[in-house]
């Protein structure tokens, strides 16, 4: 998982780095607005943690700004010195999903972020199996099968398959992939990630008449396109 961090004062973020990095996260952080709208533009973030009073846009602003231009905008938890009511509703109003009192307690941020980031996940995060159109998902032997056909996988293949097939149609840069799958954005290690996608897309023959293919971004990453009249992000469902 992937948290991005905004405050004005440094020592707010590298408090909240550290605490994302303990709970196994990697977290960038920033200490102005203008910063931080380059990198939602550049890189795919699961989580933003937004100072209210950011500097160069105010927090109502940016939670507009972010779900109005990312193509799926993640969860944003609001951190700010106010406490009262009629702050916590505008800052949820304006469309965060959490609303943080500075100061607060690490292991009360700890838990809020897990909690948002399991319930962002979706529900069926930890079936044995799940299905994505015509794709039957096994995690227990990474197999999947296609038209009754079962598709041995090797474990980061599984892993790399599911990534693209919980964010089908959004478009993934190569930094979100590689930290998300080898927990690395070693450029050396990108030639590693371009073999594993030519053979899940091989594989797992994703082609449209299938409901999927995966197709590159060109100096950015990849994007795995769903087809409406084979399957959508609304087949995926846990099987019984």
């Amino acid at each position: 998982m992937r948290i991005v961090i905004a405050d004005h004062a440094p020592d707010v973020v590298a408090h909240l780095k550290l605490i994302m990095e303990e709970l196994g996260y990697s977290a960038t952080g920033y200490t102005d607005g203008e910063t931080l709208t380059q990198a939602l533009l550049r890189e795919t973030f699961d989580l933003v943690i937004l100072d209210w009073n950011i500097r160069c846009k105010d927090g109502a602003s940016f939670l507009g700004w972010i779900q109005n231009t990312l193509p799926k905008a993640p969860p944003v938890i609001i951190m700010a010195n106010r406490s009262a009511k009629r702050d916590i509703t505008d800052a949820l109003t304006a469309g965060a999903d959490d609303y943080i009192t500075k100061p607060e307690d690490r292991a009360v941020i700890a838990a809020r972020v897990n909690a948002l980031l399991r319930g962002a996940s979706g529900g069926g995060a930890f079936d044995t199996e799940v299905t994505y159109g015509i794709y039957h998902m096994n995690r227990l032997d990474n197999s999947v099968t296609v038209h009754g056909k079962n598709v041995l996988l090797t474990a980061k293949e599984f892993e790399l398959a599911e990534l693209f097939f919980k964010h089908a149609d959004r478009t993934l840069s190569r930094e979100f992939i590689m930290q998300t799958i080898w927990r690395t954005t070693a450029t050396l290690a990108t030639r590693t990630l371009d073999m594993h996608i030519s053979r899940v897309r091989a594989k797992l023959e994703l082609q449209p008449e299938n409901g999927f293919r995966i197709f590159t971004v060109f100096g950015y990453g990849y994007r795995l396109e769903s087809f409406a009249r084979q399957a959508s992000l609304t087949d995926v469902k846990p099987r019984d």
